[in-house]
C-alpha cells in the first residue's frame, strides 16, 4: 500500500493522518459520473467533499476485494453523505 502526503482532518485535532495514494482502477471517467450526480444532490457539501467521499469509497471498497461498480460506489457514498448531513450541527 502507497501513502501519500500527511493532511490534518480537522482545526480542533491537529493530528496528521496519511491519505492514500490514488491507485484506483476505476479512471476518472468512470467516477465523475458518481461524483456529479452526488455533488448535485447534496448541495450543501463543498464539492471537493464528495469528490474525496467517492474516491474513497471506491478504494476502500478495491481494498476489501468487493467488485467495484459505479452504482456500489454512489450507494456506499450516498450514506456516508447523508451521515455527514444529518451529523451537522443545525444551522445560526
Amino acid at each position: 500500500m502507497k501513502w501519500g502526503r500527511q493532511v490534518t482532518h480537522s482545526a480542533r485535532n491537529a493530528t496528521s493522518m496519511p491519505v492514500l495514494a490514488m491507485h484506483l482502477s476505476g479512471g476518472a471517467q468512470v467516477r465523475e459520473p458518481v461524483r456529479s450526480h452526488l455533488a448535485a444532490e447534496f448541495g450543501s457539501v463543498p464539492v471537493h467533499t464528495v469528490h474525496r467521499c467517492v474516491d474513497d469509497v471506491w478504494a476502500c471498497a478495491e481494498h476489501l476485494g468487493i467488485e467495484v461498480t459505479p452504482e456500489i460506489v454512489a450507494r456506499i457514498a450516498r450514506e456516508h453523505l447523508l451521515a455527514m448531513v444529518n451529523s451537522a450541527p443545525p444551522g445560526r
